[in-house]
């Protein structure tokens, strides 16, 4: 889960409360930490998608034969 860093942010606290109780979280820092978690998978996913189009597939390869190779 990683360390623990303590922080002093200003929040929106409507915004962390609605968070927390969508979320069934009991506390605002699980809400908080979900939350968080949640925005960095999705700008991994973002950029991973910018990469379609971008690579050149080759119509050749097969998996199997490189796997026979081992």
């Amino acid at each position: 889960n990683g360390g623990a860093m303590a922080t002093n942010l200003a929040l929106d606290d409507r915004l962390v409360e609605e968070a927390r109780r969508v979320g069934r979280h009991e506390t605002k820092r699980a809400a908080v930490n979900e939350a968080l978690a949640e925005y960095v998978a999705r700008r991994k996913r973002r950029r991973i998608l910018q990469l379609f189009g971008k690579l050149e597939w080759d119509a050749t390869y097969d998996y199997k034969v490189e796997r026979k190779r081992r």
